[in-house]
């Protein structure tokens, strides 16, 4: 079969997924790339985490099958160590020692499943599944906040102050009293901060407004 080609400008939550596995035991690696492989899902596999790192991490959606026992420091450890370098991946624990502390901070620290050694194939299929789904809506919408914030950057600082105000309930005359602004000033600014940025009305532009953060500040 054919794989149709991507265009340059397609989203990475469009692309093809990948799963990463990192265990130091080689015929559990197989094992997995094997599995992953006949499901049709890509893989990349590695010995150990410092591995993974020194490798470039396509951007596409992604989850990581990562064994707690590991070389030098732990799946556990490594798990911190990825937040820090705020490297968002989904996580898949797996161990032969799993003990319910290990579980807890594992999913604490946001792990999508937690497996233990031997597990049943479709377990492991089922958490790669709601894993790299979680992450592709993560992309969604950090894209979304993306292209709002480069919208929001399209305004100047009068258009600012006047969304602020109007995202917060206040009628144009409220705006303009405040803003010290005539009525039909405040109308020209909002009719220009709804074409930048893209709003199809004034619901729409409260949404937007709300999904940036933006707020009223107070006097």
């Amino acid at each position: 079969m054919t794989e149709r080609p991507r265009s340059s400008h397609e989203p990475a939550s469009a692309k093809e997924p990948i799963v990463f596995v990192i265990d130091d035991d080689e015929s559990m690696r197989r094992a997995l790339a094997n599995l992953f492989q006949s499901v049709g899902l890509k893989v990349e596999v590695f010995g150990s985490a410092p591995e993974m790192l020194r490798s470039k991490l396509p951007d596409v959606a992604s989850c990581l099958v990562l064994d707690i026992r590991l070389p030098g420091s732990s799946g556990l450890d490594f798990q911190t160590e990825l937040a820090k370098a705020s490297i968002q991946i989904p996580i898949i624990f797996m161990t032969g020692h799993g003990d319910i502390p290990m579980t807890v901070r594992a999913m604490k620290s946001g792990a999508v499943d937690f497996l233990t050694k031997p597990f049943r194939d479709q377990d492991m299929l089922d958490a790669v599944v709601t894993a790299i789904e979680r992450d592709r809506k993560r992309r969604e919408a950090d894209e979304i906040v993306a292209n709002l914030q480069a919208q929001l950057e399209t305004l100047t600082p009068r258009e600012r102050e006047v969304l602020a105000l109007v995202s917060s309930g206040l009628m144009n005359k409220q705006v303009a009293a405040e803003l010290g602004l005539a009525e039909i000033t405040v109308k020209i600014h909002r009719g220009h901060i709804m074409k930048k940025m893209g709003a199809r009305s004034l619901a729409d532009l409260v949404r937007k407004a709300e999904t940036l953060g933006i707020r009223r500040v107070k006097p």
